[in-house]
């Protein structure tokens, strides 16, 4: 699993670009999409460092912002997403949303887990 992105919760994408524009460089930014299969609108930035940081809006996340809480989930790349399920299950991991494809990712599929450590993304890397 290689890292790829950071997902944060907000509750307007533009508002948070801004927000974060203000403390961080923003080098790259995708455009907002809507994704109907996770049903939230979403947008990458990739900051000067390196680092991407994933927005995600809509009722996906609602809760989470009910409580204040922005942090969402940490994205891993992996060769063959089926196969890395069965591993993460197999040692505990308890599989959120099955495979589907990510608009943002040009339809390359996408899983959710919960681990320790709290949610995982899982994104095919083709």
């Amino acid at each position: 699993m290689k890292f790829h992105h950071i997902g944060i919760a907000c509750r307007n994408i533009d508002d948070e670009i801004a927000n974060i524009s203000k403390i961080n460089q923003v080098i790259k930014k995708s455009p907002v999409v809507f994704d109907v299969e996770q049903n939230a609108e979403l947008a990458l930035l990739t900051l000067a460092d390196g680092t991407n940081l994933e927005l995600i809006s809509g009722k996906q996340v609602e809760t989470l912002l009910k409580k204040n809480i922005t942090y969402y989930h940490l994205c891993f790349e992996v060769d063959d997403i089926d196969t890395e399920i069965e591993r993460l299950v197999t040692e505990g991991a308890l599989l959120i949303s099955a495979p589907k494809p990510a608009v943002l990712f040009n339809g390359r599929k996408v899983a959710f887990l919960n681990v320790s450590y709290g949610i995982i993304e899982l994104l095919n890397s083709i």
